[in-house]
């Protein structure tokens, strides 16, 4: 018998063998995987799904007994939100705290990591902590601090204005500073996230590539603006989209602190769902939180298309 005839049967063998494992390996990664997705598809996937469907029925609080007896109304839901003059009041609002507040915590952001990466040496540590601190405090907290610098007869706020001749408005009671004064709010907690984002994007950036660009004669602006910003593109996609897609959910702000008012000039598209949900207009309130989806994904889209990499 030739020898490649005696190594035929072994190399089946072989192949039988490692068809086995193979098998045995993907049977056991399933296995592994399956609590997994049984809790996903259950928690997750399930209400999603469900959801996406009850925003094409009639399914109000009352028919929960019967849930299978709700009429199905295509879309009406959507067509009627489009009409509902407190949607368009809540989406306009939305947008006014997205546009305005995801670039002012970002510049502001940016602003404390490029400090903390280049001009402060001493106590950088304390520093970090102290801008991150408000990111991991509670919201009620916050909410409650802020309502005493922002009270209109004793607040810091107002106190300091007067000081210089300035009478400071009822900040949270009036329709044309409320919204700002809760996009300040937010900006302020949630720039210490972004600057450790930020701050790690930073310390990438080769060193070597400011040396060349000073001896070039380059100043601080010029290094900032062709070396910082185009290497930190990719961080500042990744900032942006996270905030962006926070912003356009918030809903504890105006939550706690104005309850939507004055005259729901910060009513947010979030909180409006949970005002549907809580009046029982659940398949109304379903297609909002889809129209919240797709403003996500429309805005998303726009921030890759901005920010991402040229190269």
């Amino acid at each position: 018998m030739s020898s490649a005839t005696a190594r035929r049967p072994r190399t089946r063998g072989h192949r039988a063998a490692r068809t086995t494992i193979a098998r045995r390996e993907h049977v056991a990664g399933w296995g592994f995987a399956f609590p997994f997705l049984l809790l996903f598809v259950v928690f997750m996937a399930g209400p999603v799904l469900a959801s996406f469907a009850m925003s094409f029925t009639d399914l109000r609080s009352a028919d929960l007994r019967d849930p299978f007896g709700v009429n199905p109304v295509g879309l009406d839901n959507y067509v009627r939100l489009f009409g509902d003059d407190t949607f368009r009041q809540a989406a306009l609002n939305t947008a006014y705290f997205v546009l305005v507040g995801v670039p002012l915590t970002m510049v502001l952001g940016l602003a404390a990591a490029v400090g903390l990466d280049a001009g402060i040496t001493r106590f950088r540590t304390f520093f970090r902590v102290g801008y991150y601190l408000p990111v991991v405090t509670s919201i009620v907290a916050i909410a409650v601090v802020w309502r005493f610098v922002l009270e209109p007869d004793s607040g810091i706020v107002n106190t300091l204005l007067g000081y210089v001749g300035i009478e400071g408005p009822s900040w949270l009671t009036n329709t044309t500073t409320a919204m700002p004064a809760l996009i300040v709010m937010t900006a302020w907690r949630n720039l210490g996230y972004l600057m450790v984002i930020f701050l790690a994007g930073l310390q990438a950036i080769p060193r070597d590539l400011y040396e060349a660009a000073a001896m070039d004669g380059s100043g601080a602006w010029s290094r900032f603006r062709h070396v910082t910003l185009p290497l930190m593109r990719p961080t500042l996609l990744f900032g942006g989209v996270i905030t962006g897609i926070g912003y356009l959910q918030f809903f504890e702000e105006p939550f706690v602190m104005t309850k939507g008012g004055p005259l729901d000039t910060t009513l947010s598209m979030a909180f409006y769902t949970y005002k549907q949900f809580g009046f029982g207009n659940y398949s109304y309130a379903a297609a909002v939180s889809y129209v919240l989806f797709i403003a996500i994904v429309v805005l998303t889209l726009v921030q890759f298309r901005l920010l991402r990499s040229k190269t």
